[in-house]
């Protein structure tokens, strides 16, 4: 009973801590300010954009190009202008910005599925086991994530034609992303295990005969999830950026469903003819995204961690 109003107040503890530190750093209130806003208005999207540029109806190809409002050119009804589709370039971003956040996430979630089997596998089982998977992360590794996503969209594409490629780019972007980074959890996940698989609670677990898996699961995994959460918070910022580098290559989401880095790209080739807005707001959308991400990373990072904490 001690034992467990000791965990209970170390708990409270590391948690009243963890919301302290939030409010003290101002860089990670604003940074989760701003992603809040930015989730909001990814999901939000069907109803804040003032227009649906999935519907062809609102479409018109008389009005590409449009320069933003402020421009004498421009026009109140399109305020950031319009693309070389003739889309509202506003909607479009949020829209985009709607496709980068659901592959992020997606993507993440297998990497960490994946990445947190083959690690609390490897890093408790240890011997030939611990070898085999290590070996196969290194081999994983090897493969830049580019190769492997030409190598499978290749193939979905002839055995599957175009048209099928464009209704399932999401789910075959999500594959791809998390098929290239699970390593990257298998690593951490394994030497945290590592060094936890011979404190007393686990041994304790085997003395009344807990099975393997029950203590990996139960008892192990629990105590490495501290790791899970910075490695996410960074590998969400990297899956959007995988996505927008894949989408700027032709790999990517088709233009009929575009992303954030679908719109850079469609915008690139005019930007030196002075129609600068089509790359230049997405760009920054992007930029903005991925940089407050980035930072509640670090910040959670130095909390979570005491060893790295400059306090």
């Amino acid at each position: 009973m001690p034992q467990k109003h000791m965990k209970a107040s170390l708990k409270r503890f590391k948690e009243s801590y963890f919301f302290y530190s939030f409010k003290r750093d101002k860089v990670a209130m604003v940074s989760f300010i701003i992603l809040v806003l930015f989730l909001l208005l990814s999901i939000g999207a069907p109803i804040i954009s003032p227009y649906n540029p999935y519907d062809s109806a609102n479409i018109d190809i008389m009005n590409s190009e449009i320069p933003p409002a402020w421009y004498e050119e421009g026009s109140t009804q399109f305020l950031l202008g319009t693309d070389n589709m003739g889309r509202d370039l506003l909607s479009t971003m949020f829209y985009g910005l709607r496709i980068s956040v659901m592959i992020g996430l997606g993507a993440v979630f297998l990497q960490a599925m994946i990445g947190i089997m083959v690690g609390l596998t490897a890093g408790y089982v240890g011997g030939k086991v611990d070898a085999v998977l290590m070996r196969m992360a290194d081999i994983q590794f090897s493969f830049p994530y580019l190769m492997v996503a030409i190598f499978i969209s290749a193939v979905f594409q002839i055995l599957f034609g175009i048209g099928s490629y464009e209704k399932l780019a999401v789910p075959l972007l999500v594959v791809i992303i998390g098929l290239s980074e699970w390593p990257v959890y298998a690593r951490t996940i394994r030497a945290s295990v590592m060094g936890e698989k011979n404190k007393e609670y686990v041994e304790a677990a085997r003395v009344i005969g807990l099975s393997r898996p029950v203590i990996m699961v139960r008892h192990v995994l629990p105590n490495t999830l501290t790791s899970v959460m910075v490695i996410s918070t960074i590998q969400v910022a990297n899956a959007v950026m995988s996505e927008a580098a894949l989408s700027f290559l032709g790999l990517g989401m088709p233009v009929t469903m575009p992303s954030l880095g679908s719109l850079i790209k469609s915008g690139f080739e005019y930007i030196f003819s002075g129609i600068w807005w089509i790359t230049i707001f997405p760009g920054i959308f992007l930029i903005l995204f991925v940089l407050v991400i980035n930072l509640l990373g670090d910040w959670m990072r130095d909390v979570l961690n005491p060893k790295l904490y400059k306090g």
